[in-house]
């Protein structure tokens, strides 16, 4: 199976003749191969983290849809921690009007850890009618809150629409985001980045919630519960990994054999073609970069690589020189400290956490 990056994909070049579209497919078509990778039902790797009534398991028990109403948002957890591994699955967002709302896919050691937690993130944003979804990743180690590594990004679909493969690749050298096996994102494990970097076992996290408060609009736009429920809709459930005991750290297994294996899969690598995609969406639907940030950063973190061709597309702010043609401009961006708790408590549907850096759009 393989995916091609059309080029007429992108908006920005969304008026060119239809001709010319398939002239220049031919000579810069990107592909990219799938990953094999081996799904679990729910039951082998999940369970419910909380509010089990808004949590709709498919009878065979391999889909699972997280409700969001008034009532409550609802969320899952993986049954084990993981010292590295690959997680993964196929996620369909709520759609129509989905302004405040926030679906996440994302690992954590929060509860284990509360003051010098571990985590990594997908972040996916709604919208208003007609506006659309947009997402973010993020990477904090030994609870480095302050110094949040957020990038802010488009997609090349509506994820609404149908189910999209979103997957997190950690081990002790590099860390790898990947949308339907593009990767997007790469962080390098940089010496100087010390606690930074997260190094203690985590678990897998999916949850939905409302963010009224911060997701849309500065909070300008709340969710509407007139279209309750919504539904994100998660299958082809990944684990891959080494699972471990998170105080006592003793693994169920060798976890330096495993963590060999797990290295050595194609997803560890990101091979020629994948640099090629990876180049293609970084530059076409990044509009936001703490490694060009130079308000909030002087000098870039240790990890960033400055691309040329990324860091000419930015303003010192990190945010883009140019309006993205997307159905809405770049607008101010506000920053803060998270005050963020992910608790296995449940939260009433009123109520968010406070993200650093959340994308007023």
């Amino acid at each position: 199976m393989e995916y091609h990056i059309h080029p007429c994909a992108s908006r920005r070049i969304s008026l060119l003749p239809l001709a010319l579209c398939l002239v220049l497919s031919i000579t810069i078509t990107t592909t990219v191969s799938a990953f094999n990778r081996t799904t679990i039902r729910f039951d082998e790797g999940y369970t419910p983290l909380f509010s089990d009534f808004n949590i709709d398991r498919s009878p065979d028990d391999k889909t699972v849809r997280l409700l969001l109403n008034r009532l409550s948002g609802s969320g899952i957890i993986s049954s084990d921690y993981y010292n590295h591994g690959f997680f993964s699955a196929r996620i369909k967002m709520p759609a129509n009007y989905s302004a405040g709302i926030v679906v996440a896919f994302y690992t954590s050691n929060i509860d284990t850890w509360e003051k010098n937690y571990d985590e990594l993130d997908f972040e996916f944003l709604g919208n208003v009618n007609d506006r659309p979804w947009r997402f973010q990743t993020n990477m904090y180690g030994g609870g480095s809150v302050s110094r949040g590594r957020e990038e802010r990004y488009r997609l090349w679909f509506d994820p609404s629409k149908e189910s999209h493969q979103y997957s997190i690749f950690w081990s002790p050298k590099n860390i790898i985001f990947y949308v339907d096996d593009i990767p997007i994102r790469e962080v390098i494990h940089h010496p100087d980045l010390g606690g930074d970097y997260p190094s203690k076992p985590m678990s897998l996290y999916a949850t939905i919630w409302d963010a009224s408060s911060w997701a849309t609009n500065g909070g300008k736009a709340k969710v509407n519960y007139e279209y309750e429920p919504f539904a994100a809709e998660f299958k082809d459930l990944v684990l891959e990994g080494c699972r471990v005991d998170p105080i006592e750290q003793i693994s169920s297994t060798n976890c330096t054999d495993r963590i060999a294996r797990l290295i050595a899969q194609e997803y560890a690598t990101i091979k020629p073609e994948g640099r090629k995609a990876m180049k293609w969406f970084r530059e076409r639907y990044m509009y936001y970069s703490y490694c060009y940030d130079n308000l909030r950063y002087k000098v870039p973190p240790p990890e960033c690589v400055i691309v040329p061709t990324e860091k000419e597309r930015f303003r010192d702010t990190g945010r883009l020189r140019e309006k993205m043609r997307f159905g809405g401009s770049q607008k101010r961006i506000r920053r803060g400290r998270s005050s963020r708790r992910r608790s296995r408590k449940p939260a009433a549907s009123g109520s968010g956490k406070e993200v650093a850096a959340a994308a007023a759009m």
